[in-house]
């Protein structure tokens, strides 16, 4: 294999083996207990999440979310009745997610895919979401071209990345950098090597007007979350919304 596909394969081992938020239950994988557990940690630690997915804006409307995890957001998107198409890199998410559908008595499918390599037609969705995923992937750009690729006309994307100038970051360069002697070590650096999966990346503003150029209506906000706030405690309301964690990316496709 590629030196990115090699990659690519050693993150999708660690995302087969830890699905996004298993860590925050004991419960038995598959249950209505361990979806809720998973469901109500997410809602309390990034809040922000229903104002930029606006789930109930959704429905009737054809939903693709590109890295579903165990599919605490997907399952929304089909509560509030979108036409909901998921993508995971790995196998063991799609199963959870498949579950979770049958488990609530929704509509969904949900099937393993590439990011970079998306399995649908030019245009098939009216909306694209992807929260905290498309940074993992070896060739993020790709990915987003990708997205926009398949938003049909007028269609609208939200998609969360992580910020390389930001709180956490900044606390995982003071010990990986600072503390261990490596000050001249860069955020990236740091980012790819301790943070989740091989290879994670953060962006600054001007890089993602750059990935999501074409889009009309493009907006990037930077959201501080409780990640920044477990780091930098007070200096996150000091320092207002231009270090937080999270940057999320919102626009539409031309509709010419």
């Amino acid at each position: 294999m590629s030196a990115p596909a090699e990659v690519k394969e050693r993150v999708r081992r660690f995302w087969e083996e830890t699905p996004c938020g298993v860590i925050h239950t004991d419960a038995e994988p598959g249950t209505a207990a361990f979806y809720r557990e998973i469901e109500r940690q997410r809602d309390d630690a990034e809040p922000m999440i229903a104002g930029y997915a606006d789930f109930a804006g959704g429905r009737g409307k054809r939903l693709l979310e590109i890295g579903v995890g165990v599919g605490t957001d997907f399952v929304k998107h089909a509560r509030a009745g979108a036409i909901a198409t998921g993508v995971d890199l790995t196998e063991q998410s799609v199963q959870l997610v498949r579950e979770r559908l049958a488990l609530e008595g929704l509509e969904g499918a949900v099937q393993q895919a590439d990011a970079e390599r998306l399995p649908f037609e030019d245009g098939s969705f009216d909306k694209v979401y992807s929260w905290g995923v498309l940074h993992h992937t070896p060739d993020p750009l790709r990915a987003v071209r990708e997205a926009i690729r398949v938003l049909a006309p007028g269609g609208e994307i939200i998609v969360m990345l992580y910020g390389r100038w930001s709180w956490v970051t900044f606390a995982l360069w003071s010990k990986y950098g600072l503390a261990a002697g490596r000050p001249r070590r860069s955020l990236a650096d740091v980012l790819a090597h301790h943070m989740e999966s091989e290879g994670t990346k953060g962006y600054t503003r001007r890089e993602l007007r750059l990935m999501f150029d074409g889009l009309e209506d493009l907006r990037i906000d930077s959201v501080p979350t409780v990640y920044d706030q477990n780091f930098a405690g007070p200096l996150v309301r000091l320092a207002g919304n231009r270090l937080g964690w999270f940057m999320v990316v919102r626009g539409r496709a031309s509709s010419r």
